[in-house]
């Protein structure tokens, strides 16, 4: 592709005009993968700066580069935001497939994975073939691509768009993370819809406060970049953007100015049923989503479903044939207790799925968590005290320490937490413990990782996920009793809080 094409509303400050008719083979943003005939985007991070790589790639044959640097060589094109120009040339490097696409993009704090699944099985009811972006990696067709990120980068991105649009889709449902608007990884996008979940405390290692973390979610809203805002109006910051919105926007929640809404709602741990009122419209929804949080779900698709013009009958056989979302308070009956997987991890989110779980049972209320090393140290307090306060009995344990001591993170849960709490850093042997020990109809929720495969310590993703290690459990519980063998014993568990 010509330089030219490629830099179709980048916003450039200097350029050789030579460099216009340069062709370029490809796009990188790490010096020690440029090969000769690419094109080098030198992009500012919190640990390096690619402008100090420039002469690297170069060396290594880039025909040309991107700065917002000025840099004394005649291939080194200046531009007012790399990041942007990033987005941008991604964009036009894959054909502009995205513009071909009707693009739904859902932000927010809590729900975005649930609602963008949830999307999609419907969209798929009504017109066939459906993208899918997000935490749980990208879909197409039955195809399921591991992007690392919930928004994936730029050239990412804008192939998984190319490669949807070759197949038929017309339709791309996708996440948008507040780290990914903040770092101009969307622009160039155009939105046929976009979903605001809510905005509650995450992610302050990387923003300075919330104000800061609100204004990155809102930016999916500017002018131009998205046809209708679905906005959540239960959530208080989200009802402030709500007052002077810049796109047209409807409003979903319980509240009743919302004007796609819930009513009559009764929830069980098999599902949840009530009556939609989607802007005077009534339907009868009856969903295997569980808790308050998932009838919002349910709403914001709702409401996405029906502005696309999907008829209410499809939207309303669709969430009835729906399964959970694979992470999210997924339940899983023992017949001696009642086990809740669920991806919370954010102090919003287990506040919601402890709620839940407390409001569909009358019997004792136990939790296991932890929290991410190398993240947001602010919300480990506020995580201990929400979970000692609305669970019976606390095990704290390991999430992904990174490369923090998990002991160092646990302490720091432990500021908040008031009542007697058992230590178990080792989260299989923490949950092994709770399910040995919990067998009179209680409900134990593991937070934290849901569908997540790996637990990273020391830079190192090893083999781990929490559904394994409950079945694994139960069918060496099986197996001991079908040879008429003891169980091994607990160890390592220290007991800790205040009473």
């Amino acid at each position: 592709m010509l330089l030219d094409d490629l830099l179709k509303d980048v916003r450039i400050k200097n350029i050789n005009s030579n460099l216009y008719q340069t062709h370029i083979k490809d796009i990188k943003i790490s010096d020690k993968d440029v090969e000769e005939g690419d094109i080098y985007i030198a992009l500012k991070g919190s640990k390096f700066n690619g402008n100090d790589f420039i002469q690297n790639a170069l060396s290594r044959g880039a025909a040309a580069v991107l700065s917002e640097e000025k840099f004394p060589d005649a291939r080194v094109v200046q531009v007012e935001d790399a990041r942007s120009a990033y987005a941008l040339i991604s964009k036009n490097f894959f054909d502009r497939a995205c513009d071909k696409l009707k693009i739904i993009a859902v932000t927010g704090t809590n729900g975005k994975t649930t609602i963008a699944n949830i999307t999609t099985d419907i969209l798929r009811y009504a017109s066939g073939k459906v993208g899918t972006i997000g935490t749980l990696g990208a879909k197409i067709d039955d195809e399921i691509v591991d992007t690392g990120l919930t928004t994936p980068d730029p050239y990412m991105l804008h192939k998984l768009f190319k490669e949807m649009e070759e197949k038929g889709c017309e339709y791309v449902v996708m996440e948008a993370s507040a780290h990914a608007l903040a770092l101009n990884k969307l622009d160039g996008i155009k939105f046929e819809i976009g979903v605001l979940t809510n905005i509650t405390e995450d992610h302050l290692d990387f923003f300075r406060d919330m104000d800061s973390y609100a204004k990155a979610k809102f930016k999916l809203f500017e002018y131009g970049k998205v046809k209708l805002g679905i906005i959540c109006g239960d959530d208080e910051r989200c009802r402030e953007f709500l007052i002077h919105p810049h796109v047209p926007c409807i409003s979903y929640g319980e509240e009743h100015f919302c004007d796609v809404k819930a009513e009559n709602i009764k929830k069980s741990f098999d599902g949840s049923k009530f009556q939609c009122d989607y802007m005077g419209e009534k339907i009868d929804i009856k969903t295997n989503l569980v808790g308050d949080y998932n009838v919002q779900n349910a709403l914001a698709s709702i409401a996405i479903c029906r502005s696309l013009g999907v008829p209410k009958e499809l939207v309303r056989l669709g969430l009835s044939c729906i399964n959970p979302v694979e992470g999210r308070f997924n339940i899983i009956k023992t017949g001696r207790s009642n086990v809740v997987i669920d991806y919370a991890h954010t102090p919003d989110g287990l506040e919601k799925i402890l709620k839940t779980a407390r409001e569909l049972s009358d019997k004792p209320l136990v939790t296991i968590f932890g929290c991410g090393g190398n993240r947001d140290r602010q919300k480990r307090p506020i995580m201990g005290e929400i979970a000692s306060r609305l669970a019976d009995d606390v095990i704290l344990t390991s999430d992904n320490p990174r490369f923090e001591d998990p002991y160092v993170i646990i302490g720091e849960i432990l500021q908040g937490v008031n009542k007697h709490c058992d230590i178990i850093e080792n989260r299989k042997r923490a949950i092994e413990y709770a399910l040995k020990k919990y067998t009179d109809g209680q409900t134990i929720v593991i937070a934290g990782k849901g569908a997540e495969k790996y637990q990273e310590i020391k830079g190192k993703k090893y083999p781990y996920n929490d559904f394994d290690v409950v079945y694994d459990y139960f069918r060496k519980q099986l197996s001991c009793v079908i040879n008429n063998e003891s169980p091994e014993d607990d160890e390592n568990i220290e007991n800790h809080g205040n009473n």
